[in-house]
């Protein structure tokens, strides 16, 4: 437990800051559809952080940016990169064996952070760089990092999930919703990216499915496959690759857990 209470001021800020990395360019209404927060407290924290040197405001185009200063806040951070760089020669075999990219992530507080990355450069629509941050509950990797961690840990993600105003968390907010979606990913193996999600930030045509990088009980991290609607529907792609996914995910738990088990962190290990 905190000796203290938060302070309220600083967690809108950093809320602030965290979706103006992921919208890239913000303006005061989409920051209040993605926080909730009124459009004055948000014209505050904006203000502050141009003036602390995080963000620049284009006054002309009426839009807010992350400045490279941003990049100070993570340098302390390389979780993700030394799993990616275990993962990288396991997944590019992978990708040369099934030619559809992949990427591995790992859980981060109330998010996911991909570690490594098999999609090339302008694929599939949209590229993803280790260490991009992506919710948990519209995509594969997120569901399947969430169904099969340890039951304190689920509870603690939905807990501070549904705490979180947005549409990207309103899942956490229909327990028996989300239950029903943890018990059939859990029965059946994998997870699916949400369908809402494939429309908002591809456009409908990618799909995904993802599994947990697990040994001993432990999840370490998820991997996922991306693939066209129109050239393999999700029936074909779960029969043609979820055995070689998890397959896949198995060789890089061996890889984490017996190469590097003296330095192996568990994301869900310590507590916050």
């Amino acid at each position: 437990m905190p000796s203290f209470d938060p302070v309220i001021a600083l967690s809108r800020g950093l809320e602030i800051l965290r979706i103006l990395n992921e919208e890239r360019r913000s303006t005061v209404g989409s920051l209040h559809k993605a926080s909730g927060l009124n459009k004055a407290t948000i014209v505050r924290m904006l203000e502050t952080l141009v003036h602390e040197g995080y963000v620049l405001h284009d006054a002309a185009q009426g839009f807010y940016a992350p400045t490279g200063r941003c990049l100070l806040l993570s340098q302390g951070y390389d979780q993700h990169l030394w799993i990616g760089s275990l993962a990288e020669p396991i997944m590019r075999d992978f990708r040369k064996e099934i030619g559809w990219p992949s990427d591995i992530a790992v859980f981060d507080r109330d998010a996911m952070v991909v570690a490594q990355t098999t999609r090339e450069s302008g694929s599939m629509l949209f590229s993803r760089r280790p260490g991009f941050r992506f919710p948990l509950l519209g995509t594969s990797m997120g569901r399947a990092y969430l169904a099969f961690c340890a039951e304190d840990e689920q509870a603690r993600i939905i807990a501070r999930l549904a705490a979180m105003p947005g549409p990207s968390t309103e899942l956490a907010r229909q327990p028996k919703k989300l239950a029903k979606l943890i018990a059939d990913i859990r029965e059946r193996g994998y997870a699916l990216m949400d369908d809402a999600y494939s429309r908002d930030i591809f456009d409908g045509k990618v799909w995904a499915m993802g599994v947990p990088v697990e040994a001993n009980g432990q999840v370490f991290a998820s991997i996922n496959v991306m693939m066209l609607h129109g050239a393999v529907s999700v029936e074909d792609g779960v029969r043609l690759y979820l055995a070689r996914l998890k397959a896949t995910a198995a060789r890089i738990a061996e890889a984490l857990t017996e190469n590097h088990r003296a330095t192996l962190w568990v994301p869900g290990a310590a507590d916050e």
